[in-house]
């Protein structure tokens, strides 16, 4: 076998390697994302009180609920808190959004899942990079320690897909 295609099958391989690795972590995500609510231990957790106010239909109208894709995701130097997300929103223009979740979640996890952000919100400056918009998130207490879940949906959802 020539020098050349045993590089070639060298590659191969490891790409095998690598596709089968990251199959193998899509399918323990899948698992635990799919995991049925009678298998989840609940014991102990509590949630907020529900708020007093309505709010009219109108209003809620008015919050743009989308589906975004992580393309990319750090840590904001000199933040303890802080997490940079790169989303595609589907306009074809990257959105970035910061988040005070570095607390529960490492960078990496994130990449490429898909999450539900509010978008229509006045873009905000913190540690000097302007956020434009929302990830949504879930809170609630578990044996009084605070948990944070961040609202993943299906994969299959298009980047920009309405959420209503």
């Amino acid at each position: 076998m020539s020098e050349t295609a045993n590089e070639e099958l060298n590659q191969v391989t490891e790409n095998d390697a690598d596709t089968t690795s990251a199959e193998q972590k899509l399918e323990e995500d899948a698992k635990e994302f799919f995991t049925p609510n009678d298998k989840i231990d609940f014991d102990g957790v509590t949630v907020e009180d529900f708020l007093p106010d309505q709010v009219d239909f109108d209003t809620f109208c008015k919050s743009d609920f989308r589906a975004v894709k992580v393309k990319a995701c750090e840590a904001v130097p000199k933040s303890k808190k802080l997490l940079k997300f790169t989303l595609d929103d589907g306009t074809g223009e990257d959105r970035i959004i910061l988040s005070g979740i570095h607390k529960y979640y490492e960078p990496e996890e994130l990449v490429g899942k898909t999450l539900v952000a509010i978008v229509n919100l006045p873009a905000r400056n913190m540690m000097g990079i302007d956020s434009c918009g929302m990830i949504i998130s879930a809170v609630n207490e578990r044996d009084g320690k605070e948990e944070l879940h961040v609202l993943m949906v299906d994969n299959h959802i298009p980047a920009g897909a309405k959420l209503c």
